[in-house]
């Protein structure tokens, strides 16, 4: 492998040249975020199922057990209390009162409905899949052929239980299956999440990174640690980017950086969730033409 190429791909004699000279002061910093980066899809679901449980303009309201619906009953018309008009109703059962808007005083007007609740079951069943999924995804991390092994399965199971007729069996019992979140609390997990998710992406994350120049690199491990430089000759870089549902569907093309020095005191980082580490590690190349550096990607 030529000093010049890290990759034995021919260079541009822009790029060459500037190397050659000693002009090339970039810095490519590479910053190593925690698996929260992947927990996007659950505050945004949370944020969708909050807008359209709020658009479906359905409200909640809670009533002792033993309340029976009654489909015509006479009520004072709110126009003119003078006048009686036939609603639908939940009748309460003898003895038992709606929540009050004054707990100590019983003779208050009982509270108004003012929770936004769906009609519809479906989505708390998205939501609570969505987490489930993503908690599975961010913590069982499946590389290469476990990858290809877990898709083949899924796909085996769809054929074997559509011929068996299982599929309709297993609808009809998820179809039961209800689970419901009002408006405010879709928005207050959603809204908690990503503040919690954006603090650590923008921050926190920031704390562990790689800084390559063409001479030397500095990196730093741990929040709070100090901060290390190494040279960059003899550097071998190592990119990993074969969990399928992590790097690509969550991750958006992100991957592991394995760095390892050589010389006496040899080093190895593992630097995981790297994002667009293919442009990183193109970057990064450019960079160090001048130094004989091993990359396998």
């Amino acid at each position: 492998m030529s000093a010049g190429n890290p990759t034995g791909s021919p260079l541009p004699e822009s790029v060459a040249a500037k190397a050659n000279s000693g002009e090339d002061r970039r810095e490519i910093v590479v910053i190593s975020h925690s698996n929260l980066f992947y927990w996007w899809p659950v505050w945004a679901v949370c944020f969708l199922m909050g807008i359209l449980t709020y658009l479906d303009g359905t409200l909640m309201v809670t009533v002792p057990p033993g309340t029976k619906p009654v489909v015509e009953v006479k009520v004072p018309s709110p126009g003119d209390p003078s006048k009686m008009v036939t609603r639908e109703a939940w009748v309460l059962p003898e003895g038992k009162k709606l929540p009050r808007e004054n707990k100590e005083d019983e003779d208050s007007q009982p509270k108004e409905a003012k929770l936004h609740m769906s009609q519809s079951k479906n989505y708390g069943v998205i939501f609570v899949f969505t987490l489930l999924l993503v908690i599975v995804i961010t913590n069982v991390p499946l590389r290469g052929m476990w990858s290809v092994i877990v898709i083949i399965t899924l796909i085996l199971l769809t054929v074997i239980f559509a011929l068996a007729g299982w599929w309709e069996y297993i609808f009809e019992q998820l179809g039961r299956l209800d689970i419901r979140i009002n408006a405010g609390g879709y928005f207050v997990l959603g809204g908690v999440l990503f503040i919690i998710w954006l603090i650590t992406f923008a921050f926190f994350d920031r704390q562990i990174y790689m800084v390559f120049s063409q001479a030397q690199f500095k990196v730093r491990t741990e929040i709070g640690g100090g901060e290390r430089v190494y040279s960059t000759v003899g550097l071998q870089l190592e990119r990993q980017r074969n969990d399928l549902f992590r790097h690509w569907i969550l991750g958006f093309g992100s991957g592991d950086l394995i760095v390892r020095t050589t010389g006496a005191q040899a080093h190895h980082f593992d630097f995981p969730n790297v994002l667009s580490i293919s442009r990183k590690m193109r970057e990064i190349e450019s960079i160090l033409v001048t130094q004989k550096v091993d990359v396998v990607a």
